[in-house]
């Protein structure tokens, strides 16, 4: 009798080993299943994930508040559906912008001009010049202006598929970042040609719309006597004025800026430059 309650009593034990083991290897498979489900949810979460993001001075830094955040935490930017071009701001306040730089010749003298006169204004490089002029790029961000993108190469962008829109933006951001620490939160489009996909694409890498409400037509040399009076004439409080470091000789813009940078500043006017605030 004994032997047979033994037998019972051993062939009860295997079998609830059995049921055990059975629980435990459904509970590791669902264990699994839920990680395998949680890399795939992570790798089809979008873009953000799937960019590697490249490490810069600010990313560097222990904590928050040393820069703008990465280009995940930028990408809530809103969507503009039209760039701004005026600026909010106490008194009689204007913004003076360059495009297509930086110029190995004319761009050091805008910035010679600008530290001259302690004001501070925005550079919307292009990639190509920009990757050659990094020097150039780091002495606008030490010196306190704003580098904005302006695509790689200067193409129209209403012409480019989406594809096309971003590699001439992001292109351009990695090297404004490389060469200052910190992406760009500005960006403008060649010919103030605007479209949705730029609208988008521009906000997905963290970076705000600029136009302009001055168009000096200084690409076109009118002459430093016109492109002066072009601002003096049209100056008012919130403006922001157009003009050209490079794309061709660009001295008349030079010798306009020394011309009348000061007459605005003695008229009372606050020379500046946009920020905005990172959600």
């Amino acid at each position: 009798m004994k032997k047979d309650q033994l037998f019972t009593r051993r062939r009860a034990l295997i079998a609830g080993a059995a049921v055990l083991g059975a629980a435990g290897a459904a509970g590791t498979a669902r264990v699994l299943t839920d990680g395998q489900a949680a890399e795939r949810s992570l790798s089809h979460s979008g873009p953000q994930a799937s960019r590697a993001l490249k490490p810069s001075a600010y990313r560097l830094q222990p904590l928050a508040g040393y820069g703008p955040p990465s280009h995940g935490a930028q990408s809530r930017t809103l969507v503009r559906h039209e760039p701004f071009s005026r600026v909010s701001g106490r008194g009689r306040t204007m913004v003076l912008t360059f495009d297509d730089g930086p110029d190995p010749h004319y761009t050091p003298e805008i910035l010679r001009i600008l530290r001259e006169y302690d004001v501070h204004g925005m550079f919307f490089v292009c990639g190509q010049m920009a990757a050659v002029g990094k020097d150039l790029l780091g002495e606008m961000a030490d010196g306190g202006h704003v580098v904005g993108n302006h695509t790689w190469s200067h193409p129209l962008l209403t012409k480019l598929s989406r594809s096309e829109i971003r590699s001439e933006m992001e292109r351009t951001s990695d090297v404004i970042e490389d060469a200052c620490g910190e992406p760009p939160a500005w960006f403008r489009a060649p010919y103030g040609e605007w479209n949705r996909a730029a609208y988008q694409i521009g906000a997905e890498l963290g970076m705000e719309p600029m136009a302009w409400t001055i168009d000096t037509l200084d690409w076109s040399r009118p002459g430093t006597r016109t492109i002066v009076g072009t601002v003096q004439k049209q100056a008012a409080p919130g403006v922001v004025v157009l003009q050209h470091d490079a794309g061709g000789d660009r001295s008349q813009s030079v010798q306009a800026l020394r011309t009348y940078l000061p007459r605005l500043l003695d008229a009372g006017y606050h020379i500046t430059v946009p920020h905005r605030k990172y959600a």
